[in-house]
């Protein structure tokens, strides 16, 4: 979908293509990306669900929203009690990461922000996730296919450390980095018209 000229237009707040690749299951494809400039560094003592809203505000109101368009930003945090796993600078960070995760319970929060000229609107998703006792081969192997890169807690759940998580409680598009339903509905309450585009399959 996405509307061209006519309509609302969505201006994607995101360089991620895992966001994109999620809009795209709703049949939208974002007028523009437009991924802004914002410092993601934790404040001294600040817990995980406070920086995700922080950080997703910010982009948020890093951007510029013109007359008819609708912005989308979102952040993704990976949380370990109170300790925030953001992107792994290196290999031995993203191990660091792997072995405090291992065996253990932790959540994953996405806070998503959606802006027009009127208003804004957020919302908040935790999802828990389980992940199982990692042995070193299985760490190593991990970090050797590089897919932990650039991913908050240095793993992805839609890549190949999806074998190692055996249970997940909430939503697993929050967990890839958007998620679904409760995006659509923050579109839907901005005034662009997630739904329109659906037709029935006449087969």
């Amino acid at each position: 979908m996405g509307p061209a000229g006519a309509g609302p237009r969505l201006i994607l707040g995101s360089g991620s293509p895992r966001r994109a690749e999620l809009l795209s299951t709703l049949g939208i494809t974002p007028h523009a990306v437009r991924a802004p400039d914002v410092d993601e560094t934790p404040e001294p003592g600040e817990v995980p669900l406070h920086y995700c809203r922080r950080i997703a505000s910010d982009k948020a109101a890093a951007m510029d929203v013109g007359e008819g368009e609708v912005v989308l930003c979102a952040d993704t945090t990976v949380a370990l009690g109170r300790r925030i796993l953001g992107k792994p600078a290196d290999a031995g960070e993203a191990a660091g990461f792997l072995h405090a995760l291992s065996g253990r319970r932790h959540r994953v929060i996405t806070c998503v922000v959606v802006r027009n000229a009127e208003k804004t609107l957020a919302r908040d998703v935790v999802t828990a996730v389980k992940m199982k006792r990692l042995s070193n081969g299985e760490v190593n192997g991990y970090l050797a296919s590089g897919d932990w890169r650039g991913k908050a807690g240095a793993y992805a759940i839609q890549g190949p450390a999806g074998a190692f998580i055996p249970w997940i409680q909430g939503s697993y598009t929050g967990v890839m980095g958007l998620p679904v339903a409760e995006t659509a509905a923050l579109l839907v309450a901005a005034g662009y018209p997630v739904f329109d585009g659906w037709t029935e399959d006449p087969t």
